[in-house]
């Protein structure tokens, strides 16, 4: 019995190997045909509540943005995802407000705020589509999730897995991180400068938008 159970065991790994490569494949597909819409994944705590200041932050942001033109992208639960995605309803009717969720206990279900909606069952197709769908990473005040988050989108770019986009740090709590990150890694040659400087730190929800104007106006350009 044990021995077909381990035949049975490597049988489906590979199987399941050869489907997460076709899926990579299809992955870099779309991502290489690209979207005809600036979108702006926003990142950030589910644990936040409507009446606190990080929360208006986030829905002021999300609305300059859809004002100018880019569709906001987040994990489609509540806390500062449906302040995004409140923010995206109701700063314009021509951009897009996109929920990605995530089966979790402190995350029922989606937001009251979405025009598109996605399910996944693993965080790992759910990050991946994070990262295919958006242009730009803006990173609000989040515990373990969002700082999971922050870091694969920096990996893949540190290893060329997804192209060049500004990754922004939103909030005092991010300078601590960031210092540690040059005290250790980098002073330890762990990482290089390259990727320290692949990241931006700003205080105020209003510095995002500058920033991101700028990148919005570029790709409607194209």
């Amino acid at each position: 019995m044990k021995v077909k159970q381990e035949k049975v065991r490597k049988f489906l790994s590979k199987q399941i190997q050869e489907l997460s490569n076709i899926v990579a494949d299809l992955d870099d597909l779309v991502t290489e045909i690209g979207t005809e819409y600036y979108r702006v994944a926003i990142f950030g705590s589910a644990r936040i509540q409507e009446n606190s200041p990080e929360y208006k932050s986030v829905y002021n942001l999300a609305k300059s943005l859809a004002q100018n033109g880019a569709d906001i992208v987040t994990g489609g639960g509540p806390g500062l995802m449906e302040a995004a995605n409140a923010g995206a309803k109701e700063g314009s009717k021509k951009t897009k407000s996109f929920g990605l969720r995530i089966n979790l206990p402190f995350e029922s279900d989606f937001n009251d705020h979405l025009d598109i909606k996605f399910f996944h069952k693993k965080f790992s197709s759910r990050l991946d589509e994070f990262m295919r769908i958006s242009n730009a990473v803006v990173v609000t005040p989040g515990g373990i999730g969002t700082l999971l988050e922050l870091y694969y989108a920096w990996q893949l770019m540190q290893v060329g897995h997804i192209k060049e986009r500004p990754i922004i740090l939103v909030g005092n709590m991010w300078k601590g991180l960031i210092d540690w990150m040059k005290e250790n890694p980098l002073k330890n040659e762990l990482i290089d400068h390259k990727d320290i400087s692949q990241i931006q730190i700003v205080e105020k929800w209003e510095d995002v938008v500058p920033i991101l104007q700028k990148e919005i106006k570029v790709f409607y350009k194209k």
